[in-house]
This record gives C-alpha cells, sequence and structure tokens, in this order.
C-alpha cells in the first residue's frame, strides 16, 4: 500500500493530536484489559502509563526509526497470577510483577547482544517469508473469535442445547456491525482527515448509536437495551496506583531467606520462558511492520535496538502499571489501514497514553466504550494483520512442495489453537506455529542445494 505519512514525516499538530488518539483508541482495549483480568486492585490508569512510558523508552532506543507501540501484553497473564499465587501479601505480589516484568526483559537484552554480535542474517534464514507470513496471518486470525466476541457478546441456550442470541446480543451485533462499515465507508470513500480517522469516526458512531438505545433502555426499564455501563464514572479512579508506589509500602516478612529465594524462582521461572516466546512474536510483529512500510526495521534500526527497546520498555511498564509490556497488533494494524507510519504520531501517542492515565473522566470515558464498538474495529485491524501476513508469501513458489508444507503445517497449528503449557508457563499457539514451521522448513531444504 501508499502511505500517506511516511517514518521520518510529521503531519501538522492538531492532526497528530487526531491521529495519536486513533492510536490510543486502537489499543486502549487490550491495554486496560490485562489489569482488569489479574485483579488484586491493578490500575487500568498505571498501566496506561506504563503502556505510554514503555513505548518512550522504546522510541529512544530505535531512534525514533520504528513506529511501533507497546501495550500490555497477553503472554503474562499466566506469570502475573504466579506473581500473587506465591505472595505472602498483595503488596509482595506487586513486587514480584516488577521483578518478573525486569526479568523478562533481560531475556531480551541478552538477545539483543546476541544478535548485535552474530547479526539478522541467521534470523532471517531461520525464519524467512514461508515462515513468517503464514505466521503473522496466525497473529490476526488467532484474534478473530476475540473481535467476534466482542461484537456479539451474549447469547441464550435453548432447550435442546443450541445457543439463540437474545435481544441485548442482536443489539450489539448492530453496534459492532455500525462500526464496521463507517470504518469500511470511511476508509474506501472519505475524502483526506476521514480518511486517515476511520477508526475515530466508526468507534464515534458505534459509540452513539449504543448511547441511544441505552438512554431508550434506561426510560424504558430494558436492561437488554442498557449497552454502556455510564455507572463507571461513580467510582472512577481519579490517579494512577502506579505498581512500585504498592510494591514498596507493605509488609515483606518472608519468614526466613529460603522463602523469599523460592517465592524468587517462582517468579523468574513464571516469567523467563514466556519472555523467549513472546519474541517470536516480536520478529512477526517488526517483519509484518516492515512489509508495510517497505523498510526493513530488523536491518534499520536493527533488531538489537528494537529488542533492547521492547525489553526495557517492558520492565519500565512493569514498574509502573505492573503489565510487561510488548509490541501490538493493533498499532501495526492502524498503520496498515490509515497509511499512516509516522513515528511522531506514535509519539505523541505515547504521551497522550501518559497524559490521560491521569485525567480521570477520559479515562472512564474511554472505558464505557462497548465491547460491541470495538470488536467491530477489531474486525478490521485483526483482518489486515492476517492479510498483510498472506502477503508476504505471495512470491513465495507454493507449487514446491517444500514450501506447501510449511505453510500448511505453519497455519493450520496456528488456526487450530496448538499450545502447550507445562505448569504455570505456556507456549502460545502463536509460537508453537512458529517453531513447528521453522522446524518443517529445515526438514523440507535438508537436501535442497544453496
Amino acid at each position: 500500500m501508499q502511505l500517506v505519512y511516511g517514518i521520518k514525516d510529521k503531519p501538522k499538530f492538531p492532526e497528530i493530536l487526531v491521529f495519536a488518539l486513533q492510536q490510543l483508541l486502537a489499543i486502549l482495549a487490550a491495554t486496560i484489559a490485562v489489569p482488569m483480568t489479574i485483579g488484586h486492585g491493578m490500575s487500568t490508569s498505571a498501566a496506561l502509563f506504563g503502556a505510554g512510558s514503555g513505548t518512550l523508552v522504546y522510541q529512544l532506543f530505535t531512534k525514533f526509526k520504528s513506529p511501533v507501540f507497546l501495550g500490555s501484553s497477553f503472554a503474562f497473564l499466566g506469570s502475573m497470577s504466579a506473581a500473587f499465587g506465591g505472595a505472602v501479601s498483595v503488596s509482595v505480589g506487586y513486587l514480584g510483577l516488577i521483578i518478573g516484568a525486569a526479568l523478562a526483559g533481560l531475556v531480551y537484552v541478552v538477545i539483543a547482544l546476541v544478535v548485535r554480535r552474530f547479526g539478522v542474517a541467521w534470523i532471517n534464514k531461520l525464519m524467512p517469508a514461508v515462515v513468517i507470513g503464514p505466521t503473522v496471518a496466525i497473529i490476526g486470525l488467532s484474534l478473530a473469535g476475540n473481535a467476534i466476541g466482542d461484537a456479539v457478546n451474549h447469547v441464550e441456550q435453548n432447550a435442546n442445547g443450541s445457543y439463540i442470541m437474545n435481544l441485548n446480543g442482536i443489539l450489539c451485533l448492530i453496534c459492532g456491525l455500525v462500526t464496521l462499515f463507517t470504518v469500511i465507508l470511511c476508509s474506501i470513500y472519505g475524502k483526506k482527515m476521514a480518511k486517515m480517522i476511520p477508526f475515530i469516526i466508526g468507534i464515534g458512531a458505534g459509540y452513539a448509536v449504543a448511547a441511544v438505545l441505552t438512554l431508550i433502555g434506561t426510560i424504558a426499564s430494558v436492561p437488554a437495551m442498557q449497552i454502556i455501563d455510564f455507572s463507571k464514572f461513580q467510582s472512577m479512579q481519579w490517579y494512577p496506583d502506579f505498581t512500585f508506589l504498592t510494591a514498596f509500602s507493605g509488609d515483606y516478612d518472608f519468614g526466613d531467606a529460603g522463602s523469599l529465594a523460592a517465592y524468587i524462582g517462582t517468579v523468574a521461572v513464571a516469567y523467563t520462558p514466556v519472555a523467549f516466546v513472546v519474541f517470536a512474536e516480536h520478529i512477526a510483529d517488526h517483519k509484518n511492520l516492515s512489509s508495510i512500510i517497505e523498510k526493513d526495521l530488523l536491518e534499520d534500526p536493527g533488531l538489537d535496538k528494537t529488542l533492547l527497546g521492547d525489553g526495557v520498555g517492558s520492565a519500565v511498564g512493569g514498574f509502573f502499571g505492573g503489565c510487561p509490556n510488548t509490541t501490538y497488533g493493533e498499532s501495526v494494524g492502524c498503520v496498515a489501514i490509515s497509511g499512516n507510519a509516522s513515528v511522531a504520531t506514535i509519539t505523541v501517542t505515547a504521551f497522550m497514553a501518559i497524559v490521560a492515565s491521569f485525567i480521570a473522566p477520559f479515562v472512564t470515558l474511554l472505558s464505557t466504550i462497548p465491547s460491541c464498538v470495538m470488536g467491530g474495529v477489531c474486525m478490521t485491524l485483526y483482518g489486515f494483520i492476517a492479510v498483510s501476513g498472506l502477503k508476504m508469501i505471495q512470491k513465495v513458489d507454493l507449487g514446491e512442495n517444500r514450501n506447501l508444507f510449511t505453510v500448511s503445517v505453519t497455519l493450520i497449528a496456528g488456526i487450530g489453537g496448538l499450545a502447550l503449557t507445562f505448569g504455570k508457563i505456556t507456549i502460545t499457539s502463536v509460537a508453537c506455529a512458529l517453531i513447528l514451521g521453522i522446524i518443517t522448513n529445515i526438514v523440507g531444504n535438508l537436501k535442497k542445494k544453496n
């Protein structure tokens, strides 16, 4: 696709604020979902602050050459739960979050040093387009259920055991479809600014429909029509409850040094292996973005720089918000659809996330965006990720069985949900598919002449 704004381009200030808001909306749902899922009083505002500050760290390490936003990583959900599970108090659990994020970041630093020493040629050879293309597609396809589940999030089971959509589900679907087609129409037929901000307009349209239905449902006392939960404004958090404040202000009575060592060991085992798994997704996201902007980010600014930025940015995210950060497919999809790869936009988005974390009414307003509306947006975002992955294999000769098997095995393993769990450590379906694709490609090329 042809970019409207390249990496070094700087849109006018009023425009860049709007573009940054669009990026923020794209990553918002996933970023705040992680602390909400973990519970234990974790702050969504602090997670937003951690995402913004982590992204700024990433930009500094990459010398503002890579339009990537970092947000809370779902891959570490099990690890974060383990940090609280082995803690003698909540404050110790928060300390475990910080230690774990630091250890995960350290893994990235070590890999970055290896890459700096040996270069990226071995990675390109290990993960060529025939492997990385279907892996990127899986990142999008594996999220398809989330998008549809958000768009249609209420069903009922009838007497014969089958599921039917209730009134709330139908109305949610309508809101999701209004959002979806508004995004599509703006992106295809929009002029100038409308074409650049289809997500903001789409979310606005879906939210407006949901607000009208909620108003009618409230007046008529019909709960099924009340799609937006405006009660969140009554209990909104006025400032970020930073992880380090809770971690450093509690009870650390482990009883003995052995218990402390055991707890740190538990956190290390829970976090460190997952960092290697997320490394695979780091490669896939940067390969995907490279194909979109037609510039190899693994060469410039370099994989060692992106890894260092991601690793240290992840540790920063854990320090402030408790959640290790990772590159976001939603952000990549936003770049692809809007044609805006401006690093300046990503940087402003990071500052906007930091500032927004202190503005309670703004954060609360964003949190009231119904999941069905975000589901409509994510149908396009995740779809673009999948399509961009498939575009990577356009020039791959699928007439060759070695290539055909590699793509086939990778896709089926990922779409089929092949994931391995060892205790509290889970190797995601994306990582499993990538590993299996690499092995298949190696086996298929054993006797290939160079």
